[in-house]
C-alpha cells in the first residue's frame, strides 16, 4: 500500500491541477502526435509512430502515478494543528548553535518542497530531526556536512 501524504490546500489544488492538464491537453497533443504519424504511412517501419505511442505509454504512466498519490493525498486543517511541537505543515525558525545563523523553513510533502521558497520535505534529515521537537529544544542533526546543533525558536503555521 501507498504511503498517505499530507498536503496542504495550495499543494492539492496545484496537484490536481497537474492531472487535469495531462489528461486533457497532455492526451490531446499525443493523440494529434500519432494520428500524424499514422498518416505518414506503413506502422510497421515508422519510427515516429513507435515513438508516439512510447510517449503515449508513458504519459499515461504519469497520469496512473498522479492519480495513486492523490488518492493517498490527505488535506491538513492547519488551524487545527498543535503549535507546541513540530509537525508536519509547521514553519519553524531555527537557530544554527555553532555559527548563529537563523533560518526558517516550512515542512511540507516531498512533492511541494521548494528550498528557494523556505519550504522543506518533512522527509528531509533535518526535518526528520525537528519533528516532535519544542521552541527551545535544542536537537543535533546529522546533514551531509556532517553533525549540526540547531536550537528551535519558533513554531508558527
Amino acid at each position: 500500500m501507498a504511503d498517505i501524504t499530507y498536503y496542504t490546500k495550495e499543494g492539492l489544488d496545484k496537484l490536481k491541477e497537474e492531472l487535469h492538464q495531462l489528461k486533457t491537453e497532455g492526451r490531446a497533443s499525443i493523440a494529434k502526435a500519432i494520428a500524424e504519424a499514422r498518416d505518414k504511412g506503413d506502422l510497421s517501419e515508422n519510427a515516429e509512430y513507435d515513438a508516439a505511442k512510447e510517449a503515449q505509454g508513458l504519459h499515461e504512466a504519469k497520469i496512473a502515478k498522479l492519480e495513486t498519490v492523490l488518492a493517498n493525498s490527505r488535506l491538513l486543517d492547519e488551524s487545527k494543528l498543535d503549535l507546541s511541537k513540530v509537525l508536519a505543515l509547521s514553519i519553524v525558525k531555527i537557530k544554527n548553535v555553532k555559527n548563529g545563523a537563523t533560518m526558517t523553513y516550512q515542512l511540507v510533502a516531498e512533492s511541494e518542497a521548494d528550498l528557494k521558497s523556505g519550504k522543506i520535505s518533512v522527509k528531509s534529515p533535518i526535518a526528520q530531526g525537528l519533528l516532535g521537537k519544542s521552541v527551545g529544544d535544542k536537537t543535533e542533526i546529522d546533514v551531509p556536512a556532517g553533525k549540526i546543533e540547531f536550537e528551535i525558536l519558533e513554531i508558527s503555521r
